[in-house]
């Protein structure tokens, strides 16, 4: 079993910043693939990016290639999403996952989401 709980998520404007965070327990950490996912209103939850669990590769859907960065650091069994240059369209519900499905809305574990709000 993994535990994940997120934290970061708020409203924000167009253009601005930020950044999520997932606290991981329950498995040693660094031997867990993690992933970001999310669901907009009235759709299903969609992939966002992963990471190794070295964190030497990295994985992201092509809407926000360029713009967000996904990081982790295995000493404090944390990873992040640095969202930049956010827009009115990546609102929707942030989950973390661990062992995700690249390129698919599946996981084998996730957080209780986090919601990101971006007006215009």
């Amino acid at each position: 079993q993994v535990q994940l709980v997120e934290s970061g998520g708020g409203l924000v404007q167009a253009g601005d910043s930020l950044r999520l965070s997932c606290a991981a327990s329950g498995r040693t950490f660094r031997t867990i693939a993690m992933g970001w996912f999310r669901r907009k209103p009235g759709k299903g939850r969609d992939f966002v990016a992963s990471i190794s669990r070295s964190g030497g590769s990295t994985s992201y859907a092509d809407s926000v290639k360029g713009r967000f960065t996904v990081s982790r650091d295995n000493a404090r069994s944390t990873v992040y999403l640095q969202m930049n240059n956010l827009k009115p369209e990546d609102t929707a519900v942030y989950y973390c996952a661990a062992e995700p499905v690249v390129g698919t809305g599946q996981a084998a574990y996730w957080g209780q989401g986090t919601q990101v709000t971006v007006s215009s």
